[in-house]
C-alpha cells in the first residue's frame, strides 16, 4: 500500500508516512506537480498509488475511469501539514481497509 500525495498537499507528507505505507511519493518527486489531472491518475494507475488529494477532480476523474487509482479525499479545507498528518494518522486502519478493498472508489476524510 503506497500513497501519492497530490500537488495541493505538502511533499512532507509523504516523508511522514514511510514507515504506514512504504514507497509513498509525492508528484513532485515524479515531475507531475505542474501536470493535469489525468497524467497524475495514470501514472497513479501504472505505479499502484492511492492518490491522496484535496482536490475534487481527482474523485470526478475516478468516478468516470474507476479504479485503479483509487483516491483518499481530504476535506478539511484549508490545513496546515500537521493537521492533515494528524487526520491521517487517526483514520490509518480505516485507509489501509480502505485500500484493501476492491470495490470502494474513494474514502473521504474531513
Amino acid at each position: 500500500m503506497k500513497l501519492l500525495f497530490d500537488q495541493n498537499l505538502s511533499f512532507r507528507l509523504a516523508e511522514t508516512f514511510q514507515n504506514t505505507f512504504q514507497n509513498s511519493s509525492h508528484v513532485k518527486f515524479h515531475d507531475l506537480h505542474e501536470v493535469d489531472d489525468l497524467k497524475i491518475y495514470e501514472f497513479a494507475k501504472e505505479n499502484d498509488f492511492t492518490i491522496v488529494t484535496q482536490d475534487s477532480d481527482l474523485y470526478d476523474l475516478a468516478l468516470v475511469k474507476g479504479i485503479p487509482p483509487k483516491i483518499i479525499w481530504i476535506r478539511t479545507g484549508n490545513s496546515s501539514t500537521r493537521n492533515i498528518a494528524k487526520l491521517l494518522q487517526e483514520n490509518i486502519l480505516v485507509v489501509q481497509r480502505f485500500i484493501a478493498n476492491e470495490n470502494k472508489i474513494c474514502l473521504e476524510l474531513f
